[in-house]
């Protein structure tokens, strides 16, 4: 019996190709904007561009006074300026931009209250609740507190609407 070996179309080689093609230039116009909006605010940072889990990761990065960053690395300050940001891809592109921005590592500083915030909610389940609640956060923070119940051996579900929603915790 004679088999061919697998192939890949030349659409599924270029889509696949398109597509990190595609990050990297949501990439380089997000450098091009948070270039011009540092600019404007004065504020000295370096950029590092990347492509991480299907989307583009622009992190800003000190550049010698570590206290102009901070200005801009507070939680909710992140948030608007990722959400700014995509918007401005979106307009360059035409297409939905799930560009991740972190700025002066505020992301593994928010992903280290996450894991606290879970764990304090698996002490109440272990002390006997049913169910812990953690208060509304995007849908990016969401994702890593599903993925950190899950590394702890608990599940989790996403409840409410919009700015509403918010994740629950139970025992596996």
């Amino acid at each position: 019996m004679m088999t061919t070996p697998e192939t890949t179309s030349p659409e599924e080689t270029s889509d696949r190709e398109s597509t990190v093609e595609q990050l990297e230039q949501e990439g380089d116009i997000a450098a091009d904007f948070l270039e011009g909006l540092l600019d404007i605010a004065d504020i000295d940072g370096d950029l590092a561009l990347d492509v991480r889990g299907g989307r583009a990761y622009v992190s800003v990065e000190a550049s010698g006074d570590e206290d102009s960053l901070s200005l801009l690395s507070d939680p909710d300050t992140v948030q608007a300026v990722q959400e700014l940001t995509r918007l401005a891809v979106q307009n360059r592109t035409g297409r939905f931009s799930r560009l991740i921005l972190d700025i002066g590592g505020s992301r593994d500083a928010r992903q280290q209250e996450l894991e606290q915030l879970v764990d304090r909610a698996i002490v109440r389940l272990e002390g006997g609740a049913s169910q812990a609640s953690l208060p509304a956060m995007s849908s990016y923070e969401r994702k890593l507190v599903h993925d950190i119940v899950a590394a702890r051996g608990f599940v989790s579900e996403s409840y409410g609407e919009a700015a509403d929603r918010h994740t629950v915790i139970r025992r596996s």
